[in-house]
């Protein structure tokens, strides 16, 4: 029992210094009660043209299918709240978290760095680094590890922090004294739900991802975007912070301290009309390591070119 608050206690002081805003611990086990709603949510088509969401049903409920003999679940939340934004109120807009560099490089060295840690400090300790890699349902953890509570537009909330942060986990061979849940604190309120232009949010804690502007933006792959979102997609060109924006929580956001999420110079610069003019060149050189090299330039360009119609 010592040494598993001791190895607990060193985990968490290492993820601190390493930047991570919280860390939290719960048992590796069978997701018994997301079970049932990964399966309601995938029969529902909520998922949409994902469907990678549809692989390894298994594996995401059961972290030790993903790691031998794993026993705990180490959970970590970067902040990437920006303290600056975008300066034209009339040009497209960016999900916040996509300003600096792809956050999977960032946090996948410092888990790296985490992991070589405890292996040097604690031994021969098998597991895996997980940041949107696989099928790993990084939003149950954080919650079963008490770093916030599910809110009802789907993302984990933390009571003194808001909800704009990254979530990344270590599944580990190593027991460690697990952290248990906090309170759901949305209460009554239904901002998020209200807010949300293409009526994704179904019901609280419910997201149909096929209507979200999110996954219209950056995972939808099709040459246009159905023309039912016309006229609803609030001028994002990719990404969506409506849910969050309005969130009373996020009142509580403070700015990263991560200078790799800072911005290219002159992204933020960027007016209107620059980005209806974007070239491929100028795409290639404001994005070289962000995550908004997903859509390519072209998913880009169509998605700019329905903000303008």
């Amino acid at each position: 029992m010592r040494d598993k608050a001791k190895y607990t206690h060193l985990i968490k002081q290492k993820a601190t210094e390493l930047g991570f805003m919280y860390c939290g611990v719960s048992k590796a086990d069978f997701l018994q009660d997301e079970a049932q709603r990964l399966d309601a949510w995938l029969k529902n088509d909520f998922h949409g043209k994902m469907n990678y969401m549809e692989n390894h049903f298994d594996k995401r409920l059961d972290p030790r299918l993903l790691v031998d003999d794993a026993k705990s679940v180490v959970s970590l939340l970067l902040n990437y709240y920006p303290e600056v934004q975008q300066k034209d109120p009339e040009a497209p807009k960016l999900s916040k978290y996509a300003y600096g560099t792809d956050y999977h490089f960032i946090i996948k060295d410092k888990l790296k760095e985490l992991f070589a840690f405890i292996q040097e400090e604690i031994g021969e300790v098998g597991g895996r680094v997980f940041v949107d890699s696989a099928p790993v349902m990084d939003k149950a953890w954080a919650v079963k590890s008490g770093l916030g509570w599910m809110g009802k537009n789907t993302n984990i909330i933390h009571p003194k922090h808001g909800s704009f942060f990254f979530i990344a986990e270590l599944i580990l061979d190593l027991e460690l004294t697990p952290d248990g849940p906090m309170k759901d604190y949305c209460g009554t309120c239904t901002k998020c739900l209200d807010a949300c232009p293409t009526d994704a949010l179904v019901s609280p804690y419910v997201i149909d991802g096929s209507k979200c502007i999110s996954y219209l933006t950056i995972e939808l792959k099709d040459e246009i975007i159905p023309s039912e979102f016309k006229g609803k997609m609030e001028n994002w060109m990719f990404g969506c912070d409506i849910c969050q924006d309005v969130c009373p929580w996020n009142r509580f956001s403070k700015p990263h301290n991560e200078s790799a999420f800072n911005p290219q110079e002159n992204l933020l610069q960027m007016s209107k009309a620059d980005w209806e003019d974007l070239t491929e060149e100028i795409f290639r050189e404001l994005f070289k390591k962000s995550a908004v090299k997903r859509t390519k330039y072209a998913g880009l360009k169509r998605n700019i070119s329905l903000l303008s119609e």
